[in-house]
């Protein structure tokens, strides 16, 4: 199979020095990555920012921005057998970015913000009828609802469900929800182990949709 994988945060500058970002460290994306090119698979990784070394074996794609991150998985979806959006990209940019630095003051300062680009989504409506799509999902209320509402929305076969607790550690406890309703859960586990896991899943359910099953 050829996956097409993305992975840790985006930035969205504010001015020419500080941004809007989150914690994501890009761990789990990279795990994923290396898992599928061990396994002989052809693997495209699309990065944000991250202090990782590239996995043996894959094509790596470095961006910063959001939209950045949709041009290049944009570029690369229609030949992925298998998509697995494990990045994090930031939900709002400034409205204008300013030029320089803004200097420290006392006032008070409202930065006006929009919606970034939902990469899943606008993806997930181009979608092909053998073409396997993994979301992920950091809740924490609500998790499962909120979690099988994205799946709808990103049009995905499947979502992982995980928690803030997974931020930046080495282990993580998740779930794995189903289009079909089906759900696997995974506790204090290594994101390697996951990682062959999401693998695994993707095969499969790339080599059910090839062979025209659907139930």
């Amino acid at each position: 199979m050829r996956l097409l994988i993305t992975a840790g945060p985006t930035r969205e500058y504010l001015d020419d020095i500080r941004f809007i970002s989150n914690a994501s460290s890009g761990q789990m994306g990279y795990a994923i990555a290396k898992a599928a090119a061990r396994a002989g698979h052809t693997v495209d990784l699309v990065s944000g920012p991250v202090a990782l070394p590239k996995p043996p074996g894959v094509r790596l794609v470095r961006v910063v921005s959001t939209q950045e991150m949709y041009r290049a998985s944009a570029e690369l979806f229609p030949k992925a057998d298998c998509l697995i959006g494990a990045a994090a990209p930031v939900d709002w940019r400034p409205a204008r970015r300013r030029q320089g630095k803004m200097k420290k003051s006392q006032k008070v300062r409202t930065i006006e913000v929009k919606p970034t680009v939902d990469i899943l989504a606008r993806l997930g409506r181009r979608k092909k009828k053998k073409q396997v799509i993994f979301a992920f999902a950091l809740e924490v209320k609500d998790p499962v609802a909120n979690a099988l509402a994205k799946l709808q929305r990103k049009n995905a076969d499947a979502i992982v469900l995980n928690s803030p607790e997974a931020l930046g550690a080495q282990k993580s406890s998740i779930q794995v929800l189903f289009d079909s309703g089906d759900s696997i859960e995974m506790r204090k586990t290594s994101k390697l182990r996951i990682a062959r896991l999401l693998v695994s899943l993707a095969e499969t359910l790339h080599a059910r949709k090839c062979a025209g099953k659907t139930d």
